[in-house]
């Protein structure tokens, strides 16, 4: 059993997953509550579903990027479960896990996610031999940055408000926003990364596990 837990952002999501199929899984808005809302959100899961913790083998926690106060909830859970209960932890950065739920396109995409003051932590993605692949380094823009991105089709998809979907819309006809279900962070597909990598024996110490902080960078 691997518990996966992604609290990158405000949106927060904890999974169970057996290798197999899916246990349980939990998505929220929060409102900066990670203090107080997580912990406790994982031991309901855990109830609802009939589970220990003495049943896990493994954990899997979003990477970022992400703000600083919510990633460091979500790594000091992971870090003390894993030396409690002596089982590895495996990090995935958050960008993927969201882009591991998008189907495979022959055009680029483009993932990100809210980062405050109006900015957004966006990462370009290929389809090549192993699927979606990064390529080249994550950026913090604003959307009418982000707008001039692209002169051919190009899927969007992550944390956009409502007026930011509207403002690509209107300004730049090349991209393809993916629907807001489409771009919902699925902890069910964190879990699925870390298993595969668990199963495969990629992991790290778990002293040495360390998140990615949102950080101003400069345009792509």
């Amino acid at each position: 059993m691997l518990l996966a837990i992604d609290s990158s952002t405000q949106t927060v999501g904890i999974a169970l997953f057996d290798g197999s199929q899916v246990i349980g899984e939990i998505v929220w808005q929060t409102r900066n509550h990670h203090t107080v809302e997580l912990a406790p959100a994982i031991d309901e899961l855990f109830g609802k579903c009939g589970i220990i913790y003495a049943q896990l083998k493994g954990l899997a926690v979003a990477s970022g990027p992400g703000s600083f106060t919510s990633l460091r909830i979500g790594f000091a859970i992971v870090k003390g479960l894993a030396i409690t209960l002596h089982i590895p932890a495996i990090a995935i950065p958050t960008l993927d896990i969201l882009v591991a739920s998008q189907p495979l396109r022959e055009i680029p995409m483009f993932a990100l996610l809210q980062s405050g003051r109006n900015r957004y932590a966006i990462g370009k993605y290929l389809n090549q031999s192993k699927g979606w692949t990064p390529s080249g380094e994550l950026k913090i823009l604003k959307i009418d940055e982000i707008a001039t991105l692209v002169d051919s089709p190009t899927i969007i998809c992550g944390e956009l408000t409502s007026d930011d979907r509207q403002y690509l819309l209107r300004n730049n006809k090349n991209f393809i926003l993916a629907s807001p279900v489409q771009s919902v962070r699925r902890p069910s597909y964190l879990a699925y990364l870390g298993w595969r990598k668990l199963k495969a024996g990629k992991f790290e110490d778990v002293r040495f596990l360390s998140p990615t902080y949102i950080h101003i960078a400069n345009p792509i």
